[in-house]
């Protein structure tokens, strides 16, 4: 069984097509084809169930498939290894984001990161916080920034508390006094302009809500905190937002205020944990401390 013959196999798997995987690992299709149908016969049965217009695992394929990535990834660990070990860091690091970074020290972080490694291919993706982290979890990307859900991240990934947020309100000028906290149930009596149901910060107030046996209506749902704003201006409604969007500078149009009972949530880089973690994972959560003066760690195998 060799590498190449795996890094085939989940081409396939992951792109349900044996031309799409080709194209990805840039062979010919038969060369593909070859290599699977190889590894089937040292195996002893199928891996892929071959449909009319894609290609889907049999139990057996989904059997090897986390094996096959396993291995997959340790043999890229070790080559960075020995790459980092050189002073030749290269290789490709994924990270997700969500909105409102822009006022933390992530852009900081990454443009370090980009000035001491560039021979890292670094790519960002912008998601909810539950698909980000169901991404980190399951191997599609190595590690993001995330509002960590309510019921805690789950054990298989580790994670840094990059700052602490909380919930406020964004009324309009001249409607409440800054010092004066919203109550929840006046929430409620006003249309909300909040974050969508996809996003992690949804469930915390969505959470404050049911705890005082309160109906969370959100009339304008947007994850866009600069939109939940502007609504607020033009008189649509109440926003409830995260505190910690630079957004919320200063703005004659709006006033922001403390809710009562506050709603409290945390952001948090979080990485798969595994055996080893590669060079290019490794050499940004050594950056991130150096920065931070050494925030917290939770759940390392570094």
């Amino acid at each position: 069984m060799e590498l190449r013959t795996l890094e085939y196999f989940v081409a396939v798997a992951e792109e349900g097509s044996f031309t799409k995987a080709a194209a990805r690992c840039h062979v010919v299709q038969p060369a593909i084809s070859q290599q699977i149908q190889g590894l089937e016969k040292e195996l002893g049965e199928p891996l892929f169930e071959r449909l009319p217009r894609q290609v889907v695992l049999t139990s057996g394929g989904a059997a090897l498939l986390p094996h096959a990535r396993s291995c997959l990834a340790a043999a890229a660990a070790a080559a960075l290894e020995f790459a980092d070990r050189s002073g030749l860091l290269s290789g490709s690091l994924a990270l997700g984001t969500v909105g409102g970074l822009e006022g933390t020290y992530i852009p900081r972080l990454l443009g370090e990161y980009h000035r001491r490694y560039p021979g890292v291919s670094v790519s960002l993706t912008g998601a909810s916080s539950p698909s980000l982290l169901t991404k980190v979890r399951d191997g599609g990307i190595d590690a993001a920034v995330v509002a960590s859900p309510p019921e805690g991240l789950p054990a298989s990934v580790g994670s840094r508390v990059l700052l602490e947020d909380r919930i406020v309100a964004v009324l309009p000028a001249g409607s409440r006094a800054a010092n004066r906290p919203l109550r929840l149930h006046e929430a409620a009596r006003s249309p909300v302009i909040s974050y969508g149901p996809d996003s992690g910060v949804h469930a915390f107030i969505r959470d404050a809500f049911a705890a005082k046996a309160l109906r969370l209506d959100i009339a304008y749902a947007t994850n866009d905190v600069a939109l939940q704003v502007a609504l607020v201006a033009e008189g649509v409604g109440i926003a409830l937002t995260s505190h910690a969007s630079p957004v919320l500078a200063a703005d004659p149009r709006f006033v922001v205020v403390p809710l009562e009972p506050a709603i409290r949530l945390r952001k948090v880089f979080v990485w798969r944990l595994g055996p080893q973690l590669g060079a290019p994972l490794r050499t940004i959560l050594d950056l991130w401390t150096e920065l931070s003066d050494g925030p917290t760690l939770a759940g390392a195998t570094t």
